[in-house]
């Protein structure tokens, strides 16, 4: 069993900076980051392998938003930069056997923490 702690969000001006961090207990997976807001369905943000080595980003966070692992720590941070307040959303960590954006093949998936950003 894989328990996911999301933490670091909050209300942020637009152009601001956030960092998410998801500390994970359990074995090792691919992780990713998702994202929901209200009367949209979940999308993917970010995804990256087990290893750290490669990573995948929606095309709306590119050059935005940086996923990183630190695997000593068992922890995944989404750094998140010039926010926009179409970033506004619950953010939510999974963990799977596969890097892929279909949240469906995600077996683990945190709580979720609110990202607020105002205009």
């Amino acid at each position: 069993q894989v328990q996911l702690v999301e933490s670091g969000g909050g209300l942020v001006q637009a152009g601001g900076s956030l960092r998410l961090s998801c500390a994970a207990s359990g074995r090792m997976f691919n992780m990713g980051w998702f994202r929901q807001a209200p009367g949209k369905e979940r999308e993917s943000v970010a995804t990256m392998t087990w290893t750290g080595g490669r990573a995948v980003y929606a095309d709306s966070v590119k050059g935005r938003f940086t996923i990183s692992r630190d695997n000593a720590k068992n922890t995944v941070y989404l750094q998140m930069n010039s926010l926009k307040p179409e970033d506004t959303a619950v953010y939510y960590c999974a963990a799977g056997p596969f890097t892929t954006d279909e949240d469906s093949r995600y077996l683990y998936w945190g709580q979720g923490t609110q990202v607020t950003v105002s205009s």
